[in-house]
């Protein structure tokens, strides 16, 4: 786990990523293809698994394996998460992801042979069927499959890659191109809150006063005091100018049912039981609200997952409070950075997006629609 002054502010782990809570490792992998746009990724928790939780707030989710996560269930502890583009089915790369799983030992186990595991893999799906031109082009087994091995390929701590990879290949947010961010925090008590996030959301990630995506207003600084986004505010006549853009861009593609959902996954390091993860997945949410506006519509399936790995310490007392107080006081403030790192985690997504275009149509990112954000 990460330290720190007790007396610092929070500020970005070594990452500035998912992969800064120890243990986690994130893979990622896409369709190949000229008309396919769409792939996967596997967010894969430490040998022995994490407490997962999981919230949804869209009104059109494609799920699996959910309901296993409510309070009270059998199974307390799961090894990875799927995020993965092609709408329900996409969800069959959890197929593969199960079946490295199943491989590698790793799952619930169910018999006296160490083998005998089934492993309960939850996964959610966004919806970017035909964006590359092939609406049957979309994540399988091999694509769940290759993604997990690339998660269990990367060394401990390793960059994430970011924008238009993994689930992100073919997300879009209010015709612009999205994509996969993350984010971290080390808190001051020394525990790492972060989120990894698919942006693929009916409302904007950019504000129109200002032109500069909504999680931006969230960033931190960095230990030697450098600002996370180092950003030039376009203001309201670039907004426009790019607005017209999307409008013009939005008549020439071919016309697919405006369906989205934003997928996220907020991991600490802190121990906590099933109820208090769940919460953090509940405050993500809150910090969708602030970076995409609208969201949680009838067209988005936004859902949220929560990993608590357990390999940090528990938590000091807070000064000045009686020590039955000293834990939830901790858990507000992980409450309170799960809202924040996950509208970084949203703004890093729209930054690191890579305009494509496809038969299907031109996707802009955010660089070509605002290079004055970025000179």
């Amino acid at each position: 786990m990460a330290t720190t002054d007790a007396t610092e502010s929070p500020r970005p782990g070594p990452r500035n990523a998912i992969t800064d809570v120890p243990g986690i490792r994130v893979g990622h992998a896409r369709l190949t293809g000229e008309r396919a746009l769409s792939g996967t990724t596997v967010v894969l928790a430490p040998l022995g698994g994490a407490v997962a939780a999981v919230e949804v707030r869209g009104s059109g989710p494609g799920t699996r394996e959910t309901d296993a996560l409510e309070p009270g269930n059998v199974v307390q502890r799961i090894d990875a998460v799927v995020l993965t583009g092609g709408s329900a089915y996409g969800l069959a790369a959890a197929d593969g992801v199960a079946a490295w799983l199943e491989e590698a030992g790793r799952g619930h186990r169910v018999g006296p042979d160490p083998s005998h595991v089934v492993p309960v893999v939850p996964t959610a799906a966004l919806f970017d069927l035909g964006r590359g031109g092939d609406f049957r082009a979309r994540p399988d087994a091999a694509t769940g499959r290759a993604a997990i091995a690339a998660a269990a390929a990367s060394p401990p701590g390793a960059a994430v890659s970011q924008g238009s990879v993994g689930a992100g290949t073919g997300a879009m947010s209010a015709g612009m191109k999205g994509g996969v961010g993350t984010a971290s925090t080390v808190l001051p008590s020394g525990a790492v809150v972060a989120a990894l996030v698919a942006v693929n959301a009916l409302g904007s990630p950019v504000d129109p006063a200002s032109g500069l995506p909504y999680g931006c207003a969230d960033g931190l600084r960095y230990a030697d005091g450098s600002a996370e986004f180092p950003l030039r505010a376009p203001g309201p006549a670039a907004a426009e100018r790019a607005g017209r853009r999307l409008r013009e861009l939005a008549a020439q593609r071919e016309h697919l049912a405006p369906l989205n959902t934003t997928l996220g996954v907020l991991a600490t390091d802190a121990r906590l039981d099933r109820a208090h993860t769940r919460k953090l997945a509940v405050a993500a949410h809150d910090g969708m609200a602030r970076a995409v506006r609208p969201c949680h519509t009838l067209s988005d399936g936004d859902t949220v997952f929560a990993l608590s790995t357990g390999t940090a310490e528990p938590p000091p007392p807070h000064p000045g409070l009686l020590p039955e107080h000293g834990p939830a006081d901790s858990v507000n403030q992980m409450l309170a950075a799960a809202a924040d790192v996950f509208a970084r985690a949203v703004a890093h997504a729209v930054l690191h997006a890579r305009s494509v275009t496809t038969p299907w149509g031109h996707l802009p990112a955010y660089r070509e629609l605002y290079p004055e954000a970025l000179d």
